[in-house]
């Protein structure tokens, strides 16, 4: 499994479900220890960043260093379908 702790690894992950690991500068936007969905996008990790759909429901960008991957058993998944 790729892990982002390591800022030039990629998603290539099926699920795109990261736990967040740091949440410095972003208190109200993040939790630490907590599963979100994210968005790929290319250009974003280009510059070493992951869309990430947040507490506020919306996708914004953060440090990729911010999230580990995961995989989640599907019946985890389709809750957040």
């Amino acid at each position: 499994m790729n892990s982002l702790l390591y800022p030039n690894m990629k998603f290539n992950l099926p699920t795109q479900f990261v736990v967040c690991i740091n949440n410095q500068d972003y208190q109200a936007s993040l939790e630490v220890r907590k599963i979100y969905r994210i968005i790929p996008d290319n250009r974003a990790a280009e510059h070493q960043f992951i869309r990430v759909i947040d507490e506020s429901g919306e996708d914004y960008l953060y440090p990729v260093a911010y999230f580990v991957p995961i995989e989640l058993p599907k019946a985890v998944e389709a809750v957040f379908a």
